[in-house]
């Protein structure tokens, strides 16, 4: 039985415009420079010890067609006007043998820095449930924020969204992804 750790990973993100929804798509995993890879979504765990990369370098190490692991937020609209926002969220643990976790959110209305902010919230609080860290989901991030560095348990939250205004005719889509490589 083969088993696939990713041993890299690295953050993208784009935006696309065009009449067909799925068009609009295409244009925004262009964007993101991604879109000649078979893309598998995946659920949320960054594993133990996964290095993050620059998009630059990930993508050196692609090949067309290559079937490719991605944590994938997607949002896509033709109501002109409206303010699009995709987001993927990452927690690091400090311990380097222990999986971290990545969340993906996506929001109609949210700026870019507050689904940024959300989506880093909810991977950090997955991976503080994970670590046993007692925290108040209800108060803000930055109170929250306080508790996990004060664990010592999570060394490193970020996030990476694209947000976007529909434009007045056709259809706009957001993505962020993790992309993974073996």
């Amino acid at each position: 039985m083969t088993i696939m750790v990713p041993g890299k990973v690295f953050f993208t993100k784009g935006v696309g415009s065009h009449r067909e929804e799925l068009r609009s798509f295409e244009l925004a995993l262009r964007a993101a420079g991604i879109e000649k890879y078979n893309l598998v979504h995946v659920s949320s765990i960054l594993p133990p010890g996964c290095k993050i990369v620059s998009r630059a370098q990930g993508l050196q190490e692609m090949l067309p067609g290559q079937i490719t692991y991605v944590v994938m937020s997607r949002l896509s609209s033709n109501e002109p006007r409206r303010l699009l926002a995709a987001s993927v969220g990452c927690a690091i643990p400090a311990d380097k043998t222990i999986y971290g976790y990545l969340s993906e959110h996506y929001a109609f209305g949210q700026t870019e820095k507050a689904a940024g902010d959300y989506a880093e919230d909810l991977a950090a609080a997955m991976l503080a449930s994970t670590l046993g860290i007692e925290f108040d989901e209800d108060k803000n991030w930055d109170e929250k924020e306080e508790v996990f560095r004060i664990s010592k348990k999570i060394v490193r939250t970020s996030n990476i969204t694209q947000s976007a205004v529909i434009r007045d005719k056709g259809y706009t889509t957001v993505v962020a992804c993790a992309v993974f490589l073996p």
